[in-house]
């Protein structure tokens, strides 16, 4: 350790497209962590249930058979590649807790293959297209950060990034890396008029989680059009455009590296914690919080008398 944190490491962020099946997506994440590692990374990041296509564009009884344990089948197969390669990842999955209990969760696997822990997924959106609601419970295990051998990281998934409350406290548990990884795109139909505020709207949230905490922030998002097409059985309607722009943003919220909208590609960065503790310094907001102030934070909504 050094004065002001730890040692700098590189991240790699796995922006994949994913096909219809399975088995085939796993090798294909499989490859990319292989080549990242290779590459130099020492943790990498895979995008949101990568297993599938994103199947929640329907609700269908039959899909809840795409759930694992963990540990399981995925989480074995990374954890093997971990140690192989001597690199940490966050392996997204498709939690089957017990029957009837699924969670949408992260694995948190470091560098010589231990399973740190899990993350499950706190909120559970309900919109056109994003029917999570119906497959999965909302996570029960809090905010929380992993001790990995890079130092520690954070883990939300997708829909956690538009609430600030989430970065906060994951932050407050140690983390000097928040890792978001998301499956999220335009509705075909709303992309000419909308996109380009959205996507705006998506990074600029997650940079202003990056200033207001004072850490660095990776999203791992995934790319091309998918029908929610597992194993040939596809969702009717337009379908969603996943919008890429995978990205990684330091302390000062300055975006160190981006990926395209529309191509696969590994996205690398480099994670240095003395920025977290010098940023902090010169910007203390965790010093000038007035904790004594905040207890409305716990009320859904203040209704004037």
């Amino acid at each position: 350790m050094t004065e002001h944190g730890g040692r700098p490491y590189r991240v790699a962020l796995v922006q994949m497209a994913c096909g219809p099946e399975p088995d085939d997506n796993v090798a294909k994440a499989a490859a990319r962590v292989v080549e990242a590692a290779n590459g130099g990374a020492q943790l990498v990041c895979l995008p949101e249930l990568f297993r599938t296509q994103y199947f929640c564009q329907r609700e269908d009884h039959a899909l809840f058979d795409l759930a694992e344990s963990i540990p399981g089948p995925t989480t074995e197969r990374f954890a093997e590649l971990a140690r192989e390669h001597r690199v940490g990842i966050v392996v997204p999955v498709f939690e089957r807790r017990a029957p009837g209990l699924y969670h949408n969760a992260a694995a948190v696997v470091d560098r010589d293959g231990t399973l740190v822990g899990r993350y499950r997924k706190m909120h559970i959106p309900d919109d056109p297209l994003y029917y999570e609601k119906f497959y999965f419970a909302p996570g029960d295990l809090g905010f929380r950060s992993f001790a990995l051998s890079v130092g520690p990281v954070g883990v939300l998934i997708c829909w956690d990034q538009w609430y600030p409350e989430a970065a906060r406290l994951t932050a407050l548990t140690g983390a000097e890396l928040l890792v978001y990884p998301t499956a999220i795109g335009w509705h075909p139909h709303e992309k000419a008029e909308h996109g380009a505020s959205q996507l705006a709207a998506w990074q600029t949230i997650q940079r202003a989680h990056a200033i207001a905490n004072g850490v660095f922030v990776a999203v791992p998002n995934r790319v091309g059009h998918e029908t929610g097409d597992v194993r040939g059985d596809r969702a009717e309607g337009p379908g969603i455009d996943f919008w890429g722009s995978s990205f990684v943003a330091d302390p000062f919220g300055r975006v160190l590296a981006e990926a395209s909208a529309d191509r696969e590609e590994i996205l690398y960065a480099t994670v240095d914690p003395r920025a977290v503790a010098v940023t902090r310094q010169h910007w203390p907001f965790l010093r000038d919080r007035r904790v004594d102030a905040y207890a409305p934070l716990a009320e859904r909504f203040r209704d004037r008398p």
